[in-house]
């Protein structure tokens, strides 16, 4: 199979854009970390440091995740250099790399996602409590 530099470089708008939506998750999360540290409510203190708690893993996997895919774009652009100086081993080879590292990438992403929806369940359950409460 013959690769051109196109290759590659087609990939070049999924990496970006999966990079704006990793910092887009990124910025959200450090907003709600900064409304949960301004909570001084005692009977949600519970809930509070179960989120907090949450939130510090899926900082962590957010930064694998962009980790990977930043390493994914690099990959991919030195294989699109190696394609242009004639290199055709070494660039298919840097962009199975790159194809690697992306699915890296996604697995993160995808891992975050479960993460988010314990978040989710952490937050509903103050409901439920106020619906016990009020039985």
């Amino acid at each position: 199979m013959e690769m051109t530099i196109t290759t590659p470089s087609l990939l070049f708008p999924a990496i970006s854009l999966l990079m704006l939506a990793y910092t887009n998750r990124f910025v959200v999360l450090t907003n709600v970390i900064r409304q949960l540290s301004n909570l001084e409510d005692a009977a949600s203190k519970k809930v509070v440091i179960r989120q907090i708690e949450n939130l510090r893993l899926r900082v962590q996997v957010i930064r694998q995740m962009q980790a990977f895919g930043v390493l994914s774009f690099v990959f991919c652009t030195m294989a699109m250099f190696a394609l242009l100086l004639g290199w055709l081993l070494t660039g298919q080879f840097l962009f199975a790399v790159s194809l690697v590292l992306l699915v890296v990438s996604l697995l993160f992403s995808f891992y975050e996602v479960n993460i988010s929806t314990k978040a989710i369940n952490i937050e509903l359950e103050k409901f439920d409590e106020k619906l016990a409460e009020k039985k």
